[in-house]
Formats: C-alpha cells, structure tokens, sequence
C-alpha cells in the first residue's frame, strides 16, 4: 500500500512538473509611474516583433503569439530608459493546432472567460525602468513595467537580454505570470481535475525597435 502510495505522489510530482510553462517567475506588484523617455527613440518593428504565450492545463498545453500594433523604447547612455508597446488581442494565434481545434481554442481564448477580445481589443506593456544586472548568464538586466490586460494593471519585473546599438534595441525575455492576477479565472479551481487549467502563463517577449 505504501509503495503504491508512493507511485502515485510520484506520477503526480511528475504532472504538475511537467504542466509548468518554461520562463522565469515573474515579481508582480501593483501599478507604478511609468519611465520618462529620454534620449533616443526607437520605433518597434511590428514585423519582426511578437509577444509568446504558453498555456497548460491537466495533460496538455498550447502555444503562441500575438502581434503588436506598435511601439517605441528608448535609449539614454546605453541603456533603455522607458518604452511601451501595445499588444494586438485580436491577432492572438496558436501555433500547434491546425483545422477546427485550433479555431475551437482561439475562439475561447478571446472569448470573455479569457481575453474577451471584444471588449478588450488591445493589451500594452510600459516600462518603469531598465536596470544592469551582473551575475546571470540568461539575462543582462531586470525589466519592470506597467502590464494591461483587460481592465486591470499590474507591475511586472523579469530578467530579459538585451541588447543596444546606433542601429536599434533588441530585448528578448521568458517569463511567468499569474493570470488570476488580471481577473482571467476561468478553470483555475483544482476540483475540476482533468478540466483544471494552470493559473501560470507563460510569456515570450521578441521586441526589436529600430530608428
């Protein structure tokens, strides 16, 4: 009884590991003034610029992207000094279904259990600051900013890479969050067992901003 015991806490361990988006957790605090741009500005290139995210509940998972609609960072001795970029709900894609399940899944997303794209058409980032950070081999500074989806903002800071030049910033990041936190509830109850669905999202930020 007690092996068998023991087997199952273990497939269980084993479940909720394998159920956790890839990405650091994020520090989540409540709204704060955005950063003042300074220096020189940078326009988001919305072609080769995309927000990822990574979804999971019980025994399976998702992925995908949205689009920006547009966007600027700027720069000051080196560093970003503020920013922001505006996230296109709409466009949200999922990219590893095909046919009548990837239609299925993108309708609910952007339904009002989720997104309500609707209601909500657009989400947007603003940095509050940018700062260097030593030490760390996946990251070369610690972004926070102003996070808004639907009606509700939160400060969001996660370790990202980037990188400036006279040609334009690059800033690359892999993050958690908790969607309860933005009032996305749907599916975060344990009791629903196969129906659960986890309250951490993961985010991919892929920003280029060229002058």
């Amino acid at each position: 009884m007690t092996k068998k015991l023991l087997m199952i806490g273990a497939i269980a361990l084993l479940a909720s590991c394998g159920n956790s988006p890839e990405g650091a957790k994020s520090e989540t605090a409540e709204a704060t003034t955005a950063a003042a741009a300074t220096g020189t500005t940078y326009n988001v290139d919305v072609a080769t610029s995309t927000v990822g995210w990574e979804g999971n509940a019980l025994n399976h998972g998702h992925k995908g992207i949205f689009k920006l609609n547009g966007g600027s960072l700027s720069v000051a001795e080196g560093n970003i000094s503020g920013g922001n970029f505006e996230i296109n709900i709409g466009s949200m894609d999922n990219t590893d279904d095909v046919g009548d399940k990837k239609k299925d899944l993108l309708g609910h997303m952007l339904s009002p259990d989720f997104f309500d794209a609707a209601k909500y058409p657009k989400a947007s980032f603003a940095i509050t600051s940018c700062e260097a950070v030593t030490g760390d081999s996946t990251a070369t500074h610690k972004i926070s900013g102003n996070l808004t989806l639907k009606d509700s903002t939160k400060n969001v800071s996660f370790p990202a890479k980037v990188s400036v030049s006279d040609a334009g910033v690059t800033a690359a990041a892999k993050f958690v969050i908790d969607r309860t936190l933005w009032g996305m509830n749907y599916g975060n109850d344990k009791s629903l067992k196969d129906k659960f669905i986890s309250p951490e999202v993961g985010v991919t930020l892929n920003i280029n901003a060229k002058k």
